[in-house]
């Protein structure tokens, strides 16, 4: 990352007062949009795992219920990536395309097709994400902005800085959101991005938590730091999540090279295909399906799963969450890693607790919260913003240092490997070029 030093040009007054009445009104504007997505999809997620809930007690094939809500959202969102063809995916990755040049900003059409997109997508239960849709429709609320404002040289900068407020708001992680732009957008800390981005999201933040609250997004017990000792185990942890996040990568690109490669179907029966099959995983295991924040919410909470439960699950979303997004349909990869992550950490601490009877109780919550910064930062390449969004997203501090050691031996370990960072990887799918080697 680079930090620019004071011969960083200076910025007029003016210029600067009204980068921020910009940054401010974009982010207000995101924070009231991001807040409704994110009810909507609760109260959508609730409605699925009750339907499936309820198809079992049917007569008959009752199974068919859910698997058929999955199919129809998918396809109808598939319809919607036809008519706005960058409304598909995640959209960080055009974020950072549009931040390096290599895109032009995205239109206003970006914000509608995704928020109803998404809610269709991953409301009807395939693995997909919050971030990357919330990410984008900010990006496209900030490029609006200033083209509105007739200060259209400013459009690439708010874009930038107002993807950042999205992700603050679809995780209700204020710091989490801004060093996202500063780590993995820009890759760098300029004085003149620095303000819009702190500005947007403070205006984004405090707009969403009106809607959907001020509380962090999962409740965990207070938790002891573990032990020093255990340290080494973390170490351990790390590198093994660095070898899975390295897989997953791969799992992703190649489920989007497969699909693509079947040209006798059109992308909207791809994609209905697609629905069905996770959907049927579903109706095997209801927590299979979705962005995974219930899951995420048993396994940090301290519920109870069985070791076997716990393996069948992470194999489960290692394979529905890549298959998902080579659906094509609106949707991130964030949320769905950080669910593998946390049971990627439960199944690990369980497999300790095996090994060193008795180890595994206290290890279960604080490797499942590390599982989900250090498999986030295997993927992203991005370790401080995931140990940091973690933090935000858990109001828990005890277990930094034991996830920050398993975070940084996850990315060395996963970049030894040589396969990109997932949104270095996705960018250059985008323009047709070769994936860069990490």
């Amino acid at each position: 990352m680079d930090i620019e030093n004071e011969r960083e040009p200076s910025v007029p007054a003016r210029e600067l007062a009204t980068i921020c009445v910009l940054a401010i009104v974009a982010g207000t504007v995101i924070g009231v949009v991001g807040g409704a997505f994110r009810w909507c999809l609760e109260r959508l997620e609730r409605w699925r795992i009750h339907t499936v809930e309820w198809a079992h007690e049917l007569p008959g094939p009752g199974w068919l219920v859910p698997v058929g809500i999955t199919i129809l959202g998918a396809l109808l969102a598939a319809l919607i990536v036809r008519v706005v063809p960058l409304a598909s995916g995640s959209g960080i990755q055009h974020v950072e395309a549009v931040d390096r040049g290599q895109a032009a900003p995205p239109p206003l059409s970006v914000l509608p097709s995704r928020f109803v997109g998404a809610l269709l997508s991953i409301g009807s239960g395939l693995v997909l994400g919050r971030e990357g849709p919330i990410v984008h429709m900010g990006a496209a609320v900030g490029a609006e902005t200033a083209r509105r404002s007739r200060h259209p040289e400013h459009e690439r900068l708010l874009q930038t800085s107002v993807s950042g407020a999205g992700l603050a708001v679809a995780f209700n992680a204020p710091i989490g959101g801004a060093l996202f732009v500063f780590e993995e957008v820009t890759g760098s800390f300029r004085f003149r991005t620095v303000v819009p981005v702190v500005l947007s999201v403070a205006a984004a933040v405090a707009c969403s938590r009106t809607i959907v609250g001020d509380t962090p997004d999962f409740t965990v017990d207070p938790i002891a730091p573990p032990s020093i000792v255990l340290l080494p185990v973390f170490v351990v942890f790390g590198l093994l999540t660095g070898l899975l996040g390295a897989a997953y990568n791969r799992m992703v690109l190649g489920s989007l090279s497969v699909v693509e490669s079947i040209r006798s179907l059109s992308p909207v029966t791809k994609a209905a295909i697609i629905g069905g099959l996770v959907g049927l995983l579903s109706v095997v295991a209801p927590w299979a399906g979705g962005g995974g924040d219930s899951l995420v919410q048993h396994v940090v909470g301290g519920g109870a799963l069985a070791l076997p439960v716990v393996a069948w699950y992470v194999l489960l979303r290692f394979v529905a969450g890549p298959l998902s997004y080579a659906a094509g349909t609106p949707g991130g990869l964030f949320a769905p890693l950080l669910a593998l992550g946390a049971l990627w950490g439960l199944l690990c601490a369980g497999i300790c607790a095996v090994i060193v009877p008795g180890i595994g109780s206290s290890l279960a919550v604080p490797m499942a919260i590390a599982g989900m910064a250090a498999l986030f930062g295997a993927s992203v390449r991005a370790p401080i913003t995931g140990v940091v969004l973690v933090v935000e997203m858990t109001a828990v501090t005890g277990v930094t240092v034991p996830m920050l050691a398993a975070t940084i031996c996850a990315v060395v370990v996963a970049s030894s490997t040589r396969v990109p960072p997932i949104y270095d990887s996705l960018r250059n799918r985008m323009f047709g070029a070769p994936p860069d080697r990490a």
